[in-house]
C-alpha cells in the first residue's frame, strides 16, 4: 500500500444532504440551519446542504444559509445538467458539487449513454459552473466500479476544465482499503487537483476505506455525522476526524470537543437514535463496568481508554452491575462524597452484585439513591426485617406479613390495609408497640429513574408517644420492601433517642 499522507485534510460534511437520505427522515429548512451552524461551529470545511433542483424548500434553504456568514463553504450537489446548476446557482450556492455515472452498470442501465456522451456531460458541467465563478467538485459516481483507463480519462478532462477538485465515490460500499488506497495512487500519478473521497458503508468499511484513500494522498474526505446515509449509511465524521489525529498526526479544522454535541443534536433533529456502543460519540463509548477495567480506568486512563473522552466533548461512565468490582463503588462514593464504614459498604456492594445478578444496570441515580439510605441508617438496629409477605388484587383484601427480629426474638404479625404498603406499617406498627408506639408522620415515595423497573425512594418520619421524631430513608425495586426498610430505619432512630 502507498504511504503518502498529506499534512491536513479537508472535511466536505454531507449530513443535510446524503444524510437526510437516510430512510424515514426528513430535515426541515429551520433544522438544517440549526445543524448549519452546529457544523460550522464545530469546524467542518465544506457543508453540502443539499439537492437545490429537489425543491424550493431546498432552495430557500440554501438563500437563507447564505445569509448566516458562515465560515464553511455551502455546497449544492446537482447532475451533470445546465438546469440543476442553474438551480444552484440561483439558490447562492457558492460551491457546486456535480456528479455523474460512469461505471458499465450506470452506462447501460441508468444513463443509456456510451462512454463519450457521459465524458462529454461532465466536462460541460464543470466549464458552466467554472464560467461563474463557483468553485466546482466532480464525482465520477460508482468510481470504483469503473473501468480504471476510462476513469481516469473522465477525471483528466474535467481537470483540464477547471475543475477545483474531484471526488472519488465508493458508492454502493463495495471497495477494500487496500483497493481504495490502489485506486487514489493511481489517480495521484495523474491529477494535479486535491482528491477527495466520498465512501460508503454497505460492508461496514467506508471510513477504513476512507482512512487508506488519506494514506495514498487524498485531501478531503466527505463524510456524514454519525454515520447517517442512505441504506447502511456513510463514513462517519468523528470516526474520520479522531482517526486522523490520532492515527496519523493528520490535522483538521474540527474541534473535537464538539463532537458529541453535534452528533447528539443531529440524532435528536433526525430521529436517527445512535446505538449505545458506537464509536466515539456512543452511551458507552467511555463506559466500563467490569471490575478489572474499572481498576485499570481509575490508576491510568490509558489502560482502557485509546483517547481521553473529554477531547470528544464526553464523559467517562463507571456502570455498575453484576461485573462491578470494589474500586467502582469506592469511585462513585468519592465522586458523590458519600462516607460509609466498612459495614455500610459491605451492604451496599452486596446490594449492587444482588441486583446485578438479577439482570439489573444501576444508573448513578439509583446508587446515590442507595448509598445515602445506606447511609443514613441507625448505627444500632434493634429491629430488623426477617421476612415479608403481600397478597392484593382486584377481588382480595390487602395483605401483609411481616416477620422481625427484635432484640434477638422473632415474631410476625399478619394485617389488613388499603393497599399493601399500609397493610406492612400496620403490621410493623403491632410488631413493634411493645418497644416503642410508632406513629406514621409522613410518607413519601418517588421513582428514582423513569420505567417499571425504576427504583422506589422511600422517605417517612416516624413519631412516638414521647414526642420523639425520627426520619427514615430507602431504595428498592419494590417498594413495598423500600417503605418497610424506611419505617424500620426511622423505628431504630426512635429507639436511640429513647435510649
Amino acid at each position: 500500500m502507498t504511504y503518502n499522507p498529506p499534512s491536513d485534510v479537508m472535511i466536505y460534511d454531507t449530513t443535510l444532504r446524503d444524510g437526510e437520505q437516510t430512510p424515514g427522515v426528513t430535515i426541515t429548512t429551520d433544522e438544517k440551519i440549526t445543524i448549519a451552524e452546529k457544523l460550522d461551529k464545530l469546524g467542518v470545511d465544506v457543508i453540502e446542504l443539499g439537492f437545490p433542483a429537489a425543491s424550493k424548500g431546498e432552495q430557500e434553504t440554501f438563500r437563507e444559509a447564505s445569509k448566516l456568514g458562515l465560515n464553511a463553504q455551502l455546497s449544492g450537489l446537482a447532475r451533470a445538467l445546465t438546469k440543476d446548476i442553474d438551480k444552484a446557482i440561483d439558490s447562492d450556492a457558492d460551491y457546486i458539487h456535480t456528479f455523474i455515472g460512469t461505471s458499465p452498470l450506470h452506462r447501460d442501465y441508468k444513463l443509456k449513454m456510451s462512454k463519450q456522451e457521459i465524458l462529454d456531460k461532465a466536462v460541460t458541467a464543470v466549464e458552466y459552473i467554472k464560467d461563474h465563478g463557483i468553485v466546482a467538485e466532480f464525482s465520477c459516481e460508482d468510481a470504483t466500479r469503473t473501468e480504471l483507463d476510462y476513469l481516469l480519462e473522465v477525471y483528466e478532462a474535467v481537470q483540464e476544465a477547471g475543475v477545483d477538485k474531484i471526488n472519488v465515490p465508493d458508492t454502493v460500499g463495495v471497495s477494500i482499503p487496500v483497493k481504495m488506497n490502489e485506486l487514489i495512487s493511481n489517480l495521484r500519478e495523474k491529477i494535479n487537483v486535491p482528491i477527495s473521497v466520498h465512501c460508503h458503508n454497505d460492508f461496514g468499511l467506508a471510513v477504513a476505506n476512507t482512512l487508506a484513500s488519506v494514506e495514498a494522498g487524498a485531501q478531503q474526505a466527505q463524510c456524514t455525522i454519525n454515520g447517517l446515509g442512505e441504506r447502511a449509511g456513510n463514513a462517519s465524521l468523528e470516526e474520520i476526524v479522531m482517526g486522523l489525529h490520532k492515527f496519523y498526526k493528520i490535522n483538521t479544522n474540527i474541534n473535537t470537543k464538539l463532537l458529541v454535541n453535534t452528533s447528539e443534536t443531529v440524532s435528536r433533529i433526525t430521529g436517527v437514535k445512535m446505538p449505545p456502543n458506537k464509536a466515539i460519540v456512543g452511551e458507552n463509548a467511555f463506559a466500563h463496568e467490569a471490575g478489572i477495567h474499572v481498576q485499570g480506568v481509575l490508576a491510568n486512563s490509558e489502560t482502557y481508554e485509546p483517547m481521553k473522552p473529554e477531547e470528544v466533548g464526553h464523559k467517562r461512565r463507571i456502570v455498575l452491575g453484576k461485573l462491578t468490582g470494589a474500586n467502582a463503588v469506592k469511585s462513585k462514593l468519592d465522586e458523590y462524597n458519600i462516607k460509609l464504614n466498612d459495614e455500610q459498604f459491605d451492604q451496599l456492594y452486596s446490594q449492587i452484585k444482588a441486583l446485578g445478578d438479577k439482570g439489573k444496570t444501576i444508573t448513578d441515580m439509583d446508587f446515590r439513591s442507595i448509598a445515602e439510605a445506606i447511609q443514613g441508617k441507625p448505627t444500632e438496629e434493634r429491629i430488623k426485617l426477617i421476612g415479608i409477605n403481600v397478597m392484593t388484587g382486584d377481588n382480595t383484601v390487602p395483605t401483609a406479613t411481616v416477620k422481625l427480629d427484635i432484640d434477638g426474638e422473632v415474631s410476625y404479625c399478619a394485617k389488613t390495609g388499603v393497599g399493601p404498603i399500609d397493610a406492612a406499617v400496620n403490621a410493623i406498627q403491632e410488631l413493634v408497640k411493645q418497644v416503642v408506639n410508632l406513629e406514621l408522620v409522613e410518607y413519601h415515595i418517588e421513582a428514582v429513574t423513569g420505567g417499571t423497573t425504576a427504583f422506589g425512594e422511600v422517605f417517612v418520619i416516624t413519631a412516638d408517644e414521647l414526642g420523639n421524631k425520627a426520619t427514615g430513608r430507602a431504595s428498592d425495586e419494590d417498594i413495598v420492601k423500600s417503605s418497610i426498610d424506611a419505617v424500620l430505619s426511622s423505628a431504630n432512630k426512635l429507639l436511640m433517642l429513647r435510649n
